[in-house]
């Protein structure tokens, strides 16, 4: 009876420890860096403003 515990122990404690570290993973994970026009978006923001204003 006590392999048993054993057994279900050593899973569980496996199973934290497998957690732990894909919880950091998913921490670290990093969006991908594309090449962004920001003036360009800053345009598009005026020009909302712009409208809006306007109206």
């Amino acid at each position: 009876m006590g392999v048993t515990e054993l057994k279900r122990k050593d899973k569980k404690n496996k199973a934290r420890a497998n957690n732990k570290i894909a919880r950091i993973k998913q921490l670290l994970r990093r969006p991908e860096i594309k090449n962004v026009d920001v003036e360009a978006i800053k345009a598009s923001f005026a020009e909302k403003k712009n409208q809006t204003a306007e109206a």
